[in-house]
C-alpha cells in the first residue's frame, strides 16, 4: 500500500521504543518527533534531537499534536501549534528533570525537594493553561506567575536566564534590537534577585502564607481516597466528613461512598476516582484548635454478622461497624506540606460491641489511643486549596473537575456572592437525629429501634427524592437510621440534608416513624410502627424552623393513623418545656381531638436542625420587609424594625434586602412617604458592610451595584434625602442619622451614579440639567455646613 504523505505533525512519545531494526527510530518518553509519512499504524519521521536520523515507529506509542510550518526566506521550520507558554513549561520540565535526578544522587536533599515542589507547581499551571477556560486578564496573570517560577528555578540551578516581552513571551533575538534585549535582561535579573531574597527570608515566607490566608475569605480541602482495605463481609456505606472535637460535632456534609462486599466501590466507574472537595471553609474554621477528618463505616445487611443463613434473616439493616479518624489540623493551618501525591494511612477502629454508638467512638478515637488495626484502613491524599469553588476549579482543573464531589460546610461561607447564575443560591435544611429514649413496652428486652425519616406534604403524601445521605449520593424518598442492638437510650447523631423546593417549603413537614427491627425475617415483617413524631418546616408566622435542638412529641396509635396527616397535623409537634413530664402512665390521650392518637410520656426524641438558605429567613422582622407587598400597611414599621435585625441575618440576604428597598422606592416614586425610611435602611446596610466582621462583603456590594442594581429613579430620592440631612445640620437642628450617612457616603454616591447612568441609558440622556442642579444643591449645602459657626456636637466634631 503506498504511504500517504502529509504535512509535518508534532508528536510526543508516551513510551520508550528501542531500536530492533535498522529502519527503526529509537524514542524515549517525552521526546518530540515530526511525522513525514503515515501508513497502517506506523509513522516515518525524525526526532528533534537529531534531525538527520530518520526512521519508522509505531503510531500507538506517541501522542499526536498539531504543528505549523514557519518559513523565513528559504528556511523552513516546524513549530508546535500549542501555546508557547505550554511549550516552554514542557521544555523546562524536561531540562529540570535531568538535574533533579542528579541532585538526588548527589544527596542534596533540600534542593532536591525544592526542585520537586517547583516542578509540581509548573505541572499544575500547565494543566490550567491547557484547560483553555481562563479569561485574558487571568491568563496574563498566570503567565507572569509561571515565568517567575521558571526564571527563579533556572537561576538556582545555574541555567541560562530567559528574557521576555511584556506579555511574558520569549524574545526572539533575530527580531529584537540589542538595546531591547539588554533592558529585558536587566529587568529579568532584578526580578529573580528579588524573588530569591523573598524565598530566603523565613519571615517573608511565613508572611506570604498568612497573606494568602487573609486574602481569600474561602478555603477548600481536597480529598482523594486511594484505597480502602477492610474485611467487612457485606455492603457498606462510608461517610467521610470534617469534625471539630472541641464542639464534638461535624462541620461539613458527609462525603458518601457506597462500598460493595467485593472490596470495590459499588459504582465501578468510581474506582481510582474517589475524589471530594470540602468547600466554604472560612478563616475561623482554619483557626479551630483542632480539626479531624472522620469516617463512619456502616454495614448494610444482617443484624449480626455471626449469624448464619440457616434460618431466613432480615437484611438491609444499617448497622455500626467502625470509624476512622485523622488529625488534619497541621494540613489546614499550612504547618505541614500539603501534596495531592502524598498518601496518609488512617486505621479503622472496629465497633467492639453492639451498643458502641459511632459518635461516641469518634469522641474516644480523637483522644489518640493506638489500636491494633491489622492493616485495615484508608489510604488518602489531602491538599489545601485557596479560594471558593469557582476559583479552585480554575486554579486546579486536574484535581477538581465535574466528577469531583462537592461537600459543603454545615453553615454559610463567610461571603455569599450574588450571581446571575444562582451559584450561591442555597436552600438546604440539615437534619440531625440526636437521641431518643424508648421504653421496652411488652417486650422482654429493649427494642432495636430504627427511625425512618420522610418529607410529607399537607395530605401526608411522601415528597419524592428530597433527602440526601450526603454529597456524592443520589437523593432518596426516605432515610433509615442505624440500628443499635437492644438499647433503651439511643444516640444516633446522624445528619442528612433535606432539599425541598423553595416554593413547597410552606406546605411540607418532616415525619419520623419508629419501628422495632428483628433479626428474624418473619418476625421483622410482622413488626409495625409503634410511634411517630413530626415537625413543620415553616412556622405559622412564615419563618422557617429555627436552628438548634427540638424536643419532639411522640405519638402512639394505630399504624395507619400514625401516617394520616389529617390526624396529627393539628396536634402539637414539640414538647413545652414548662410542662412536667408525666410518669404515672406510659401515654395519655390528646384532649379535644378525635385523632385517635395518644401522646407518649415515657418515650422521648430529640432532633437538631440547621437552615442554610439564602431565600428563607428565620427572622420575622426581615421576613416582613422581604414580603412587604403582602401587608403594605405594615411597611413603615417593617422598615424601622430592619435596624433591629441581627447583622449576620441581613448580610445573608443582602441582595434580596437591597432589591426590596429599591422596589419600595421605585413603586412609590410619586410620593416621598418612605424615602427617608428607605434611605436610613440603606445607610444601615452599608454600615454593616463597613463592619470588620463583614468586610469581605464589600466585594458583594460592589458586584450588586455593577450587575444587579436597576432602580433608574433612585438617584433623585437618594440625593433629595441626603441634601435635606445636610441642610438640617447646617441650620443647627439635631440630625442624628448624619454621622452614619457620611460614613456610608461612598456607597450612597455609587448608587446615585449607577442609577443616573441607567436612567440616562434608558431615556437617552434626559434630565441631565436637573441632575446637575441636584448635585450642585447638595455641594452648596455641604459648603454651608463646613462654614457653619455653630458650636456643640456638630458633624465635624462627631467624625473627627
Amino acid at each position: 500500500t503506498p504511504a500517504q504523505r502529509s504535512r509535518p505533525l508534532s508528536l510526543a512519545a508516551v513510551w520508550n521504543f528501542p531500536r530492533t531494526s535498522e529502519h527503526h527510530l529509537p524514542l524515549q518518553i517525552g521526546e518530540t518527533v515530526h511525522i513525514l509519512q503515515a501508513s497502517e499504524g506506523w509513522y516515518r519521521g525524525y526526532s528533534l534531537r537529531n534531525r538527520a536520523a530518520q526512521g519508522i515507529f509505531p503510531a500507538s506509542l506517541i501522542h499526536l499534536k498539531g504543528a505549523m510550518i514557519e518559513r523565513r526566506g528559504a528556511e523552513e521550520s516546524v513549530v508546535p501549534a500549542e501555546m508557547p507558554m505550554v511549550q516552554e513549561i514542557t521544555t523546562t520540565l524536561r531540562e529540570w528533570a535531568t538535574i533533579w535526578k542528579q541532585l538526588y544522587v548527589a544527596g542534596q536533599t533540600e534542593r532536591y525537594r525544592q526542585v520537586k515542589r517547583m516542578m509540581c507547581e509548573l505541572m499544575e499551571r500547565r494543566s490550567q493553561l491547557l484547560s483553555g477556560t481562563l479569561p485574558k486578564d487571568e491568563l496574563l496573570q498566570l503567565k507572569k506567575e509561571v515565568t517567575g517560577k521558571i526564571d527563579y528555578g533556572n537561576k538556582i540551578l545555574a541555567l541560562d536566564l530567559v528574557v521576555r516581552d511584556e506579555e511574558e513571551n520569549i524574545l526572539d533575538p533575530d527580531r529584537t534590537s540589542v538595546i531591547s534585549l539588554f533592558q529585558a535582561h536587566r529587568r529579568a535579573a532584578q526580578t529573580v534577585t528579588q524573588r530569591i531574597q523573598e524565598e530566603t527570608s523565613p519571615q517573608q515566607s511565613a508572611l506570604g502564607h498568612s497573606t494568602r490566608l487573609a486574602a481569600s475569605p474561602s478555603h477548600s480541602l481536597y480529598l482523594c481516597v486511594r484505597n480502602f482495605v477492610c474485611n467487612i463481609g457485606e455492603e457498606a456505606q462510608l461517610l467521610m466528613a470534617l469534625y471539630d472535637p472541641g464542639q464534638q460535632r461535624l462541620i461539613s456534609e458527609n462525603y458518601v461512598i457506597r462500598w460493595a462486599s467485593t472490596g470495590v466501590p459499588q459504582d465501578i466507574e468510581l474506582l481510582n476516582n474517589l475524589r471530594a472537595i470540602f468547600t466554604d471553609l472560612g478563616s475561623k474554621d482554619l483557626k479551630r484548635e483542632r480539626l479531624f477528618l472522620v469516617c463512619q463505616i456502616i454495614r448494610v445487611g444482617r443484624m449480626d454478622l455471626r449469624e448464619t443463613y440457616s434460618r431466613k434473616l432480615s437484611t438491609g439493616l444499617r448497622r455500626p461497624f467502625g470509624i476512622s479518624v485523622m488529625d488534619i489540623t497541621d494540613i489546614t493551618k499550612g504547618k505541614c506540606e500539603s501534596d495531592e501525591d502524598k498518601q496518609y494511612f488512617i486505621p479503622v477502629h472496629l465497633a467492639a460491641a453492639d451498643n458502641d454508638f459511632l459518635h461516641n467512638m469518634i469522641r474516644k478515637a480523637v483522644e489518640g489511643k493506638d489500636i491494633n488495626h491489622k492493616g485495615q484502613g484508608f489510604w488518602v491524599s489531602l491538599k489545601m486549596l485557596w479560594g471558593d469553588l469557582s476559583q479552585v476549579r480554575k486554579d486546579h482543573p486536574h484535581l477538581v473537575d465535574r466528577s469531583t464531589v462537592v461537600a459543603r460546610k454545615l453553615g454559610y461561607p463567610e461571603v455569599i456572592m450574588p450571581g446571575k447564575r444562582g451559584r450561591d443560591v442555597r436552600n438546604d435544611i440539615y437534619l440531625t437525629l440526636v437521641q431518643g429514649e424508648f421504653d421496652k413496652g411488652n417486650k422482654k428486652t429493649q427494642k432495636n429501634v430504627e427511625v425512618t425519616v420522610c418529607v410529607c406534604d399537607e395530605s401526608g403524601s411522601v415528597v419524592q427524592n428530597v433527602i440526601y445521605h450526603g454529597a456524592g449520593d443520589k437523593p432518596v424518598s426516605e432515610y433509615r437510621s442505624v440500628v443499635y442492638y437492644q438499647q433503651r437510650h439511643q444516640r444516633w447523631m446522624e445528619t442528612v440534608k433535606v432539599a425541598v423546593p423553595i416554593e413547597d417549603v410552606h406546605k411540607t413537614h418532616l415525619r419520623f416513624t419508629f419501628r422495632h427491627r428483628s433479626s428474624s425475617d418473619s418476625k421483622d415483617k410482622s413488626e409495625r410502627v409503634f410511634s411517630m413524631a413530626f415537625v413543620k418546616l415553616m412556622q405559622a408566622d412564615g419563618t422557617t424552623l429555627r436552628d438548634g435542638e427540638h424536643d419532639l412529641v411522640l405519638y402512639k396509635g394505630d399504624s395507619r393513623r400514625l401516617e394520616d396527616a389529617g390526624a396529627y397535623l393539628s396536634l402539637p409537634s414539640m414538647r413545652n418545656l414548662a410542662e412536667p413530664k408525666l410518669l404515672s402512665s406510659s401515654s395519655f390521650r390528646v384532649s379535644g381531638t378525635t385523632s385517635g392518637l395518644t401522646m407518649s410520656a415515657r418515650d422521648s426524641f430529640q432532633i437538631s436542625t440547621l437552615v442554610c438558605s439564602t431565600k428563607l429567613t428565620q427572622n420575622v422582622n426581615l421576613l416582613g420587609l422581604l414580603k412587604w407587598r403582602a401587608k403594605p400597611s405594615l411597611l413603615a414599621g417593617n422598615l424601622q424594625k430592619l435596624m433591629n435585625v441581627d447583622g449576620g441575618e441581613v448580610i445573608k440576604f443582602l441582595q434580596d434586602t437591597l432589591d426590596a428597598l429599591f422596589s419600595i422606592m421605585m413603586e412609590h416614586s410619586d410620593t416621598d412617604v418612605y424615602d427617608t425610611l428607605v434611605f436610613d435602611a440603606l445607610v444601615f446596610i452599608v454600615g454593616l458592610v463597613a463592619d470588620r466582621k463583614f468586610q469581605h462583603f464589600n466585594a458583594v456590594l460592589e458586584a450588586y451595584i455593577r450587575q444587579h442594581f436597576s432602580a433608574t429613579l433612585a438617584y433623585k430620592k437618594l440625593l433629595s434625602v441626603l441634601t435635606r440631612y445636610v441642610d438640617q445640620a447646617s441650620r443647627g437642628e439635631p440630625c442624628e442619622p448624619l454621622t452614619r450617612t457620611f460614613k456610608a457616603l461612598e456607597y450612597i454616591f455609587k448608587f446615585i451614579v449607577r442609577s443616573r447612568h441607567l436612567f440616562a441609558q434608558l431615556y437617552e440622556g434626559k434630565e441631565t440639567a436637573e441632575f446637575q442642579c441636584s448635585l450642585q444643591r447638595f455641594f452648596l449645602s455641604l459648603n454651608q455646613l463646613m462654614k457653619s459657626p455653630l458650636e456643640g456636637p456638630t458633624l465635624l466634631a462627631q467624625v473627627r
